[in-house]
């Protein structure tokens, strides 16, 4: 199983013959920087026959550059109001993907640092290497003779320091993407729940991430009764099993924040007995990339080592089949919190497979130091529908508001681009899951689709909240516990395409950069 990143190398001489091409990434070439110079004049010879050069990628011949070829990507302005670093990301990717159509094989990533995003060259090198993935199975299979599709990607910095950094954190937190566009991104059948725990296992062997997995019926059973509900249908096939996979980081040094995360991996999702009919059933392998991010982000952590954090994953592994043996509405299942839960919709799957490890996170929270408890899933069309496609939503209960936690995520997501919008869990929320007849405790979800539902991607995390019994630990709580719902269904990536690795570089930035890493 090859896991590694596309090579990368840092030079400083734009002439460095080992490249065949330069992509720059700039706003504009009449501004660029002393040592990019020798750059301005093809392309100002080129505006001069062409009022188009900053609005689509150019490719120019310059004799005495590498491959005597330029190629301009331009990012177009980025001082506007609605203007992000993403625009180095957008521009870096539309120059590899040109880059590739010319034949580079070896090309030289200029993208020179703007006054006002400091990380607008590592943002470039990302997008660029979004451009330069190859699937899981495609490497598999060897239709390529190689499992990159360039031979290297050269970085330009001016510093030598300044160029180790910008590889040592490119390969990092591109070898965590990578990781969470293997498993959300694969097929149903090579990256069902047994096959993710072995791609797992093998991901994390000789490294300092522990990995455990459950895969014993009774135990699964027994110790998250909703999961198991989820998983029941799905049990009957053997190589659809369910899995739980646990995740354990501990840094060096005094531990002075722990971070417990719950990723939904729903391998497939037929929708179960309330079925997705209509032909909207297409996609669905991409439910399991909840779970694609918390073992995205044990792989940056693998790769960065951070100290004094420790980080505690759990991955809900489980197809949501559809068959003899599937849950059905009307059902009461008992959570492990003990509440007594109405199933309303088997489409609602995600939040079972999630909330008794929550519970779980919940119980051990306790004996940890600054803990912080979130869940991570594709939760929610209503998620794409109140906030389009491309952005995270993150929603906090009441002890993760009052420390700011969703507005520091959302800050943090900015720096690289993986962009968050707040939602905020109000009373409605939990009126709407409590039970409607003495029967239940909780109601799962109603009978319509969230995106046809009022509130549709709030409602699922008071549902997380009531059901894992975390509603006892608020502001009015003795033991408050910091907790935050992550929808990523807008964000993730689209369908075809490439998962974005979406919330990994923020995530990374809060709590592994921000440290001064």
């Amino acid at each position: 199983m090859c896991t590694s990143v596309q090579p990368i190398e840092w030079t400083s001489d734009l002439k460095n013959q080992i490249f065949d091409g330069i992509i720059l990434v700039a706003q504009c070439h009449d501004s660029l920087p002393s040592e990019l110079e020798y750059l301005k004049a093809p392309l100002q010879d080129y505006s001069a026959v062409d009022s188009g050069l900053g609005d689509e990628v150019v490719l120019l011949k310059v004799p005495g550059l590498p491959g005597n070829r330029l190629l301009f990507a331009c990012t177009g302005p980025v001082n506007r109001d609605y203007d992000d670093i993403r625009r180095f990301s957008d521009a870096a990717y539309n120059g590899i993907k040109r880059a590739l159509k010319a034949g580079m094989q070896r090309p030289l990533l200029v993208s020179p640092p703007h006054k006002d995003y400091k990380n607008s060259t590592l943002v470039a090198a990302l997008g660029a290497l979004h451009a330069l993935y190859m699937p899981l199975e495609v490497r598999e299979a060897k239709v390529k003779s190689t499992d990159c599709k360039v031979c290297v990607l050269g970085l330009w910095a001016a510093q030598e320091v300044e160029g180790q950094r910008l590889v040592e954190l490119a390969k990092a937190l591109e070898s965590g993407r990578l990781v969470y566009r293997d498993i959300g991104g694969s097929d149903p059948e090579r990256m069902a729940a047994p096959r993710v725990a072995d791609y797992v296992q093998e991901l994390f062997k000789n490294s300092p991430v522990q990995v455990e997995v459950l895969s014993d019926l009774k135990t699964l059973e027994r110790e998250y009764p909703c999961l198991a509900a989820v998983n029941r249908c799905a049990n009957t096939v053997p190589r659809h099993q369910g899995r739980v996979i646990k995740l354990c980081y501990s840094g060096e040094g005094t531990i002075k924040k722990t971070l417990m995360l719950v990723g939904k991996g729903i391998t497939y999702d037929t929708g179960g007995a309330d079925i997705k009919a209509g032909g909207v059933m297409a996609g669905m392998h991409r439910d399991k990339c909840g779970a694609a991010a918390v073992a995205g982000f044990f792989q940056i952590l693998a790769q960065l080592k951070p100290k004094h954090l420790k980080v505690v994953g759990a991955m809900a592994m489980v197809r949501n089949s559809v068959g003899a043996d599937c849950y059905v509405a009307d059902e009461l299942v008992v959570s492990r919190a003990g509440r007594r839960v109405r199933v309303g919709n088997t489409d609602a799957e995600g939040r079972m497979a999630m909330v008794d490890l929550l519970c779980e996170m919940k119980e051990k929270a306790v004996g940890e130091t600054s803990p912080q408890l979130f869940t991570i899933a594709t939760l929610t069309g209503h998620a794409i529908r109140a906030m389009g496609p491309n952005y995270s939503i993150i929603m906090d209960n009441g002890p993760a508001h009052r420390s700011g936690n969703a507005a520091q995520w959302q800050k943090a997501g900015e720096e690289l681009g993986d962009v968050f919008e707040v939602s905020r869990i109000r009373r409605e929320d939990y009126e709407f899951h409590k039970g409607k007849s003495e029967y239940e405790d909780i109601l799962q979800c109603n009978n319509l689709p969230s995106s046809a539902t009022p509130r549709g991607h709030q409602t699922p995390a008071a549902f997380l909240i009531m059901t894992s019994g975390l509603d006892k630990h608020g502001i009015d709580s003795d033991a408050p516990l910091l907790y935050s719902h992550i929808d990523i269904a807008g964000s993730s990536g689209p369908f075809p395409g490439v998962p974005t690795g979406a919330p990994i570089l923020a995530m990374a930035t809060n709590y592994i950069l921000s440290e001064g890493f």
